[in-house]
């Protein structure tokens, strides 16, 4: 395609999964309906150009070197204090400026031993957006067995210690991008306790219960039911999952309409449940227009701001340590 931009499509059985290396973005994930109607369940561009000049939400991409939002932009790390890039409100997003979404990264196509693959690849050098030391980082994609999008994310610092937390930001509609609002799906949430947030959707450091609150998916709930007392315009919070070990269950999602059910796995301590909230009339796939709680994110990751929280689950990685972060999306059917 030019200037070293790919698009990279896996395909295995019923599923298909379009990639491109700009921001190892998933554009497309296209999954059978109960009737065995496929549709894509992601939003996102026809093109190319959309990601690359901003418009682009952060849809479908890797964001870093650390996901979600850090309070004023700065930290204090082994004694020196770094400052990074505002881009939100008075805060610093998804690495700043020109992060992870926002490069272009080295791809290649393989057989994983999970099946179709495509990894890709990016050196993040000493003082990007701020952050200190040089880092490899590596993202492969398998569509692995069962109706599985398999996400595998590695980075190593190679000389200095730094904050490292890698997420994956798509958006996912499971009656298709284009079929409008996502508040008659329903959601599962493997969390007992939730980070509240001050005006500027940073964590107060507290971790309090979910019970009695409309943050409450221990059971499956309508995500629309409650929405209207979250402060704000929806949900844009993150729940520290019950389970600490391991490849385990974080969330389900299901859509009435379709009878589509996505499930998440991941290794991560956390999931931003996002509802869309700042979607305002982007037009994306096939002319789609995407507006207010459009699409839903599930972004398993570290805690955000945990660099500047004693209390959250590190999100430190030091020269000779690999940060690792697994994540699988699962599909299915169901009455």
């Amino acid at each position: 395609m030019g200037d070293g931009l790919f698009i990279y499509t896996l395909e295995r059985g019923s599923v298909r999964a379009v990639f491109t290396n700009w921001g190892a973005t998933l554009m497309s994930l296209c999954v059978p309906d109960a009737q065995g109607e496929i549709g894509d369940i992601v939003l996102g561009f026809d093109t190319l150009g959309p990601y690359m000049d901003g418009t682009s939400p952060f849809f479908g991409a890797v964001v870093g070197r650390c996901a979600n939002r850090i309070a004023r932009g700065t930290f204090v790390l082994d004694g020196e204090r770094y400052n990074l890039p505002i881009n939100n409100g008075p805060n610093s997003l998804h690495g700043g400026l020109v992060g992870f979404d926002k490069v272009l990264w080295e791809g290649r196509k393989a057989m994983d031993t999970h099946g179709p693959s495509v990894q890709f690849t990016y050196h993040s050098h000493d003082g990007e957006q701020g952050y200190p030391g040089d880092l490899d980082v590596s993202v492969t994609y398998t569509l692995s067995s069962d109706n599985e999008l398999r996400t595998e994310m590695e980075a190593k610092p190679v000389n200095k210690t730094t904050p490292v937390n890698l997420a994956n930001h798509s958006y996912f509609n499971l009656g298709g991008h284009g079929s409008g609002s996502i508040l008659q799906h329903k959601l599962q949430l493997w969390s007992t306790r939730y980070t509240p947030v001050d005006e500027t959707q940073i964590p107060t450091g507290e971790i309090l219960p979910v019970q009695g609150t409309p943050f409450d998916f221990t059971n499956e709930e309508l995500i629309g039911s409650r929405t209207h007392e979250v402060p704000g315009s929806g949900y844009d919070h993150n729940f520290e999952l019950d389970s600490k070990e391991g490849l385990r269950i974080a969330a389900k999602v299901w859509d009435p309409v379709s009878k589509r059910a996505m499930e998440v796995f991941t290794t991560a301590p956390g999931v931003q449940f996002y509802t869309g909230n700042f979607l305002d009339g982007i037009v994306g796939k096939n002319g789609a227009v995407y507006n207010i709680h459009s699409a839903l994110c599930l972004e398993t990751q570290g805690f955000p701001n945990a660099v500047n929280e004693p209390k959250f689950p590190s999100v430190i990685v030091r020269p000779g340590e690999t940060y690792k972060h697994v994540m699988v999306y699962k599909f299915y059917t169901q009455s």
